[in-house]
């Protein structure tokens, strides 16, 4: 589970930064701009005084990461991994005019691609929409020998169909209620499935797991395909689905393993057995031995983790993350691991869905790496694993916030005057500039150490029941809990904040964000499709409705211009409260009509006016509402035969690092 960045929807979010020195304040760190995308460098502060065995440690897991960008691109659409080599080639090999606007246009095109990890939005998940049309690019790719298309020459009309057709393809993910939602989506976890196959498919295998105190996650790392007639699971593993990437990642993992210290050795070893393996319980062992590591100084994140972009909440994506302690900003979040219990036992849900006894909560502030896979090159800023619920119950949970990017972050957007177009009154820009970096990261923390991590299911609640509204009551469930005790005393009490003025820089940018300024991701005429983009509007908006009586929030229309206004910032935080209560029971209880009814009535519609707004005030600005990043480099240093150092480089080139990577870690063949 993860919580996403609102790049550029607040100016300051940054954690340690008087840590880093002025050249590094200087640094350029916007490397690209197109579309709706700002990409951004990242460095690594504290790297080079690491001891040698954690840099050689991180070398390997950093190459481990890079090996599985193939799988990514293939699970989004099955057409992504030719599209993408198609238009690779023809950027470096088309010698014709380019300067022209259409040429312009497919390197617009090719970088989104890059960045989505294929040709649907990485956020809202439509399809892209070429600028160039299919008669330039049929053109330019004729002038290109055919032997450098090699295989792909077979799989040129798919690929131009797949581009240019708009009837085809449509959205990777569709969550729209009454639709058969798997038929409806252009992900690659199904093949020649429909929704009512797969829900019995995984409802008998569920059925003969009934009673396990230990369910498997059935579906976790397969794809779901019809073959013959009949439904059967392709495994991504050694010797399956995605083998040839995987064996790079095994490889990698191998070889962190011969530096690694204990217990994290055995861990490695264990997360080589599920790659080898597929067995979901090596995983489950894994998972097991991660979260009981708290004394590795260097962590990584790697495998089939998160299940966003199923439909039906099974499928997870690949993804990679290697980082290491930001020991100096780890106070904050040992203070609330250790007061765990007592959040946990003043939380205003049902006592029955409290857990009595909170086990292995951990959280720490992180320094990234390398990112890779789903995390790359849009990443999460904080983490909460695993997401099995049993084993977050029996041995707890690990969270993390990740320092440097949040610090990259702030520097690309200093000064780019969102708060004075956007926040009506000077008392809240005043509080957002003076704590707004302190409550964005208290509430990451709560949200990830704490809210994940909360509450319990009622007996005989496996917790898949809530089906495609999962993902979305789940962040909102971590939310609120994170919004709530924001604002309690106790936070004052542990010396994490002055005062409730940090509460309410949060509470009035987390509102303003979720009825308004977050709509600048979305497309004229869309509804809410992303998860994290619902749960804030599902917020929002229950909460403005509920408080309608008081006026505890309110619309002021100044000079023309919409804005959002919280008045009563007490009555708010007790609305997060109850709708803390009413979401952790829906989860407990695996309401599904309870979670389908909020979701549709608070988080799916759209505005028209606002967005339109909205979207005029962003253009004005100038602002890029989504960020990516270019990863560093390393390069081992040898000596005689033996490793003697770990250099670190920052590249500043999207495009070369992207090309570099398609050639370096491409494993996969086009069609899987």
């Amino acid at each position: 589970m993860r919580i996403l960045s609102v790049m550029c929807m607040i100016a300051v979010v940054a954690v340690g930064c008087d840590r880093r020195s002025e050249a590094e304040n200087e640094a350029p760190w916007i490397v690209d701009r197109f579309d709706d995308i700002k990409v951004i460098r990242y460095e690594v502060p504290g790297f080079e005084q690491l001891p040698l065995q954690e840099k050689e440690l991180i070398y390997y897991l950093s190459e481990a990461a890079k090996c599985g960008r193939d799988i990514l691109f293939d699970q989004n659409f099955k057409y992504n991994l030719p599209i993408r080599r198609t238009l690779e080639t023809i950027y470096e090999h088309y010698e014709g005019d380019r300067t022209v606007p259409e040429w312009a246009a497919l390197e617009k095109y090719l970088k989104k691609v890059w960045f989505a990890n294929g040709i649907h939005h990485h956020y809202s998940n439509d399809k892209f929409v070429p600028e160039f049309s299919e008669a330039y690019f049929r053109a330019v790719a004729s002038t290109i020998p055919a032997e450098r298309f090699g295989e792909l020459n077979g799989l040129f009309e798919e690929v131009c169909a797949a581009i240019f057709n708009p009837t085809l393809y449509k959205t990777k993910l569709n969550q729209a209620a009454g639709d058969d939602l798997i038929a409806t989506s252009s992900n690659n976890y199904y093949a020649g499935v429909t929704q009512s196959e797969a829900e019995r498919f995984y409802a008998d295998m569920a059925a003969a797991d009934a009673g396990n105190p230990e369910p498997v996650s059935y579906g976790l790392n397969s794809q779901l395909a019809k073959v013959d007639g009949r439904l059967q699971e392709r495994v991504w593993k050694l010797g399956g689905m995605y083998s040839p990437a995987i064996e790079k990642i095994v490889y990698w993992l191998k070889k962190a393993a011969t530096v690694a210290e204990e217990p994290q050795k055995t861990n490695i070893e264990a997360l080589i057995s599920y790659y080898e393996t597929g067995d979901l319980k090596e995983f489950d062992r894994y998972n097991i031995g991660w979260v009981k590591d708290t004394v590795s100084n260097v962590d990584f994140v790697n495998g089939f983790i998160e299940d966003y972009g199923d439909p039906m909440g099974r499928k997870a994506s690949w993804e990679a993350n290697v980082n290491f302690m930001d020991r100096e900003a780890c106070h904050r979040t040992e203070v609330i691991s250790e007061n765990a219990q007592w959040f946990e036992d003043h939380s205003p849900v049902a006592p029955e869905y409290r857990k009595e006894k909170v086990k292995g909560v951990s959280a720490k502030v992180i320094t990234v790496a390398m990112l890779g896979g789903d995390c790359y090159p849009a990443t999460p800023i904080g983490i909460n694993l695993p997401n099995a619920d049993w084993i977050r119950k029996e041995y707890g949970s690990k969270s993390v916030t990740i320092d440097n990017i949040t610090y990259a972050y702030d520097k690309a957007a200093h000064g780019n005057g969102f708060d004075e177009e956007f926040v009506l009154r000077a008392e809240d820009r005043e509080r957002m500039e003076k704590y707004g970096k302190l409550a964005d990261d208290l509430h990451t923390d709560l949200h990830e150490c704490l809210g994940h991590g909360s509450g319990q299911l009622a007996p005989g609640v496996k917790g898949g029941e809530l089906k495609s509204y999962g993902s979305t009551l789940e962040e909102a469930r971590a939310d609120l809990f994170g919004l709530y005790y924001l604002g309690d005393p106790k936070l004052v009490e542990l010396g994490l904040v002055p005062s409730f003025d940090v509460a309410k820089a949060g509470y009035a940018h987390y509102i303003m964000n979720g009825l308004m300024t977050q709509l600048a991701r979305i497309e004229p005429g869309k509804q809410v499709e992303e998860s994290h983009m619902r749960n804030r509007k599902l917020i929002a908006e229950w909460c403005y409705e509920h408080g309608q009586a008081d006026k505890v929030i309110e619309w002021v229309v100044q000079d023309g211009k919409r804005y959002v206004v919280v008045n009563d910032f007490e009555k708010l935080r007790a609305l997060f409260g109850e709708l803390l209560h009413e979401v952790q029971r829906i989860k407990s209880e695996g309401d599904y009509d309870a979670g389908k009814e909020l979701v549709e009535q608070y988080a799916v519609k759209v505005d028209p006016d606002v967005h339109n707004e909205v979207l005029e005030r962003y253009a004005a600005l100038g602002i890029e509402p989504y960020g990516g990043f270019v990863n560093p480099e390393y390069e081992l240093v040898e000596q005689d035969g033996r490793i003697v150092d770990v250099k670190i480089a920052y590249p500043a080139n999207y495009v070369e690092q992207m090309l570099g990577y398609s050639k370096e870690y491409s494993f996969l063949p086009n069609r899987n």
